[in-house]
C-alpha cells in the first residue's frame, strides 16, 4: 500500500538523520498555534524528531532546531509568526540554527511568498498534507544545505505509524478524520486542510487501545467535522474496513466506549447539520462519553447563518438543542460564535444574544470576524467596522460572564467525578482536574491521586474555576 511504503521509507530517513548528528546533542523546540488537531500533528512531528534523537528544549536559545507549526484561522496569528520569525533572524546567522514552518499558514501562497520574499533564512516549508515527509526534508536540508518547499495543494492521504510523542500522560487526542467538506465562507480550513478523508476503523481503535494500555483515562476524538466520520466514504462507495461493524460516528463511539481502562470520551468539532439521532442516542447510552457537547452556533440569525453557508437556521438549532436535551438529561453545551460578520446588523446580532440565553451555554469561545483571503466572506463588500465588532463581543462576553457565574451556582454542594490532572498551575498546594462538563475544579489532596478519578464535593466557585474537597 502506498501509505505503508511511505511511512517506510521516512523510518529510513529517520536513521540517516540520527547517523548525520550522532555524537550530536541536538536541541528541538516547537511553537504550535492553533486548534486541537494542530496541537495532535505537533506531537508526531516531536514524535519524529524524537526518533531522531532530537531533545526538545522550551527556550528557543538553545535550539538547534527551531519549528512552527501554523495556524491561518485568525489573523494574529501570521502577526505572531512573523514577529517569532524576526527574533530568530540573529540567532540564525549566529549558530547557523535550522528553522522549519509547517501548518496550515504554508497552504496560503501569498504567505509563503512573503516567507520567502522577507525571510530567506528558513530552510524549510511544508504544508498540511505532508507532514509526514518532514524526516526526508529535514535530511535534505542539513546534508545538501538547501532550502525545502514541500506543499501539496490536492488533499493527500491519511497516513498510519507516524511516532508520536504525547505531552500528556492522562489525556490524549486520537483524530479520526481529516479536511472539511462544508465551505463555510468566514473559513479557510477547506483550501488549507483539503477535503474530508476518514481513518480505518481498525487504526483508530487500535490508538485507543493502546493509549488505555499506556493509562491514558480520557480521549478526545478529533475532526474538522468528527461527526461526518466516514459519510464521505460511505456516499462514494470508497473501500473502508467494516471493522467490528463500525460503518458511522455513532457505531465508532460505541465501540470505543467498551474499551477498557478509558473513563472518559470527548469529541471536537461536530457540525449541526451532521448531528444525527443515532449519535445523539449513542451519547445518552454510553456512560464514558462526556455529556457536555461542543455544538459550534457561529451566528443566532438564520440570514446571517445562510450567508455563512452553514446549512441550518436559528429555530433548527434550537430545536436540536431542546432534542438533546430530552434525549441526554445531563446534557451541557459549549459553542463557538462569531461576531461581526459582513452584513450583519444590530437586530440580526440580537438574535444570537437570544439563542444564548435560551440555551445557557456552560462555555462559549467568542471571536470577531477576521477576514482571511481566499474565502467568500473576503470578498464581500459589506465589511463591519471593527469599532462596531469589539462593541458586540463586550455586549456578548458581558452576557456569558453573567450567565458563567449563574451557571456555577447550581454545582455548590453537589458531588463532582473528577478526573485528577495534576498540580494546580497557579497553586501548587492545590490538585487540579475536571468536570464532566469540562469545568475546572481545585482541592486538596496528595499527589498519588493524579490520573485517577475522584468524587469531589463542590464549596466554591470563582468564575473561571469551582473549589472543592474530596
Amino acid at each position: 500500500m502506498k501509505t505503508e511504503k511511505e511511512i517506510q521509507e521516512q523510518k529510513k530517513y529517520m536513521e540517516k538523520v540520527s547517523k548525520l548528528l550522532e555524537n550530536k546533542k541536538n536541541k528541538y523546540t516547537i511553537l504550535t498555534m492553533g486548534c486541537q488537531l494542530n496541537e495532535n500533528d505537533s506531537e508526531k512531528i516531536c514524535g519524529m524528531l524524537e526518533k531522531m534523537n532530537f531533545l526538545r528544549t522550551e527556550n528557543y536559545k538553545d535550539a538547534d532546531l527551531v519549528v512552527f507549526n501554523t495556524c491561518c484561522v485568525r489573523e494574529n496569528a501570521e502577526d505572531k509568526l512573523f514577529g517569532k520569525l524576526g527574533e530568530l533572524k540573529r540567532l540564525k546567522e549566529e549558530k547557523g540554527i535550522i528553522v522549519a514552518i509547517g501548518g496550515c499558514m504554508m497552504q496560503e501562497k501569498h504567505i509563503t511568498d512573503k516567507i520567502k520574499q522577507s525571510y530567506p533564512f528558513v530552510d524549510i516549508i511544508f504544508g498540511t498534507h505532508t507532514l509526514h515527509k518532514f524526516p526526508e526534508n529535514l535530511y535534505t536540508a542539513l546534508k545538501e544545505k538547501k532550502k525545502i518547499e514541500d506543499i501539496l495543494d490536492i488533499e493527500g492521504y491519511v497516513y498510519e505509524g507516524i511516532p508520536i510523542k504525547r505531552e500528556d500522560t492522562i489525556k490524549a487526542s486520537v483524530t479520526i478524520m481529516n479536511g472539511c467538506n462544508n465551505f463555510c465562507s468566514y473559513c479557510i480550513v477547506p483550501y488549507v486542510r483539503g477535503r474530508e478523508r476518514s481513518r480505518q476503523p481498525r487504526a483508530i481503535i487500535k490508538e485507543v487501545q493502546e493509549l488505555a494500555r499506556k493509562g491514558y483515562k480520557e480521549i478526545t476524538l478529533l475532526g474538522q467535522n468528527v461527526n461526518s466520520y466516514l459519510r464521505v466514504e460511505k456516499e462514494k462507495n470508497i473501500d473502508f474496513e467494516k471493522f467490528k461493524g463500525i460503518d458511522s460516528f455513532a457505531k465508532l463511539l460505541r465501540e470505543i466506549n467498551k474499551i477498557e481502562g478509558i473513563e472518559r470520551i470527548r469529541f471536537v468539532s461536530p457540525h449541526p447539520k451532521d448531528f444525527t439521532d443515532d449519535v445523539i442516542e449513542a451519547i445518552a447510552d454510553c456512560e464514558k462519553i462526556c455529556k457536555l457537547i461542543h455544538l459550534p452556533l457561529q451566528s443566532g440569525n438564520t440570514k446571517v447563518l445562510k450567508e455563512m453557508n452553514r446549512k441550518y437556521t436559528k429555530e433548527q438549532y434550537l430545536n436540536l438543542v431542546n432534542k438533546m436535551k430530552n434525549k441526554i438529561p445531563s446534557l451541557t453545551l459549549s459553542t463557538d460564535i462569531i461576531v461581526g460578520f459582513p452584513g450583519e446588523t444590530d437586530k440580526e446580532f440580537e438574535d444570537t444574544l437570544d439563542v444564548v440565553k435560551k440555551v445557557k451555554f456552560e462555555q462559549v469561545y467568542m471571536f470577531i470576524y477576521s477576514r482571511r483571503i481566499g474565502t467568500p466572506g473576503d470578498k464581500m463588500e459589506n465589511q463591519i467596522p471593527e469599532e462596531q465588532k469589539h462593541k458586540r463581543f463586550d455586549q456578548l462576553k458581558n452576557l456569558v460572564e453573567n450567565q458563567i457565574q449563574e451557571n456555577n451556582q447550581k454545582y455548590i454542594g453537589t458531588t463532582q467525578r473528577i478526573l485528577v490532572e495534576g498540580e494546580s498551575k497557579n497553586n501548587t498546594e492545590f490538585l487540579t482536574g475536571r468536570t464532566d462538563s469540562n469545568k475546572v475544579v481545585i482541592f486538596k489532596g496528595s499527589d498519588d491521586l493524579i490520573g485517577t478519578m475522584q468524587n469531589i464535593k463542590i464549596i466554591s466557585e470563582h468564575m473561571w474555576y469551582l473549589k472543592g474537597e474530596i
